[in-house]
């Protein structure tokens, strides 16, 4: 039985050899799955942004009570 004998590839061609194979099997989402997801992740991000900054400004008092200032 008469074997390849070619060179193995290499890391990064392996890598992205098999990156783009995993990217065929993806199912990708649709375009009004993909907008809706897309304004979901912008009100989660305002409301923990608005949650930090009321939590920021608890501790900022807090801070000043406890230090005196």
């Amino acid at each position: 039985m008469a074997e390849k004998k070619g060179k193995a590839p290499s890391g990064p061609q392996l890598f992205f050899r098999e990156t783009f194979g995993e990217l065929r099997k993806v199912t990708w989402p649709t375009w009004p799955e993909a907008s809706r997801l897309t304004i979901l992740v912008l009100i989660v991000m305002t409301v923990v942004g608005i949650f930090l900054a009321i939590v920021q400004e608890i501790s900022v008092l807090l801070l000043k009570v406890l230090l005196g200032s």
